[in-house]
């Protein structure tokens, strides 16, 4: 994650490689220069009590080697595992893309971009959940 520029709001807390870090009172913007560095803004992360979907437990795992509590090897199995089992289920166009482009994160060691393309998977999947159970 070479160049990336993290944007903060007052009190917001991030996790880079394992140390949470919180801004202060104002806003502020940290460089962030050191390639692959694992980070994980602290609002968008996902409870280990709210990972209880399928997409939502496939982002958990992304997280988890972000955070640091596994081990990337093991991680990218069970998330390329994870996702082709959502890519059983989500067969429409858009879904299919972010699926490709995150198991292509994953080959490449991007755990971040992988997650980040999960997630956006998840409205589609609260909207079919919804309807299930209409």
């Amino acid at each position: 994650m070479t160049g990336l520029v993290l944007k903060l709001g007052p009190r917001e807390r991030v996790l880079i490689n394992g140390a949470v870090i919180e801004n202060g009172d104002r806003r502020s913007r940290l460089s962030v220069v050191t390639p692959n560095a694992n980070i994980l803004r602290l609002r968008d992360a996902i409870h280990p009590e709210e990972a209880n979907t399928p997409v939502r437990r496939v982002c958990y795992i992304a997280q988890l080697v972000l955070s640091g509590d596994a081990e990337h090897d093991k991680a990218r199995h069970q998330l390329l595992r994870g996702i082709e089992q959502l890519s059983q289920v989500l067969t429409d166009h858009d879904s299919r893309q972010l699926l490709a482009r995150a198991t292509d994160a994953v080959l490449s060691d991007q755990f971040y971009q992988c997650l980040k393309a999960l997630r956006s998977l998840i409205p589609r999947e609260e909207r079919l959940m919804a309807a299930r159970l209409s």
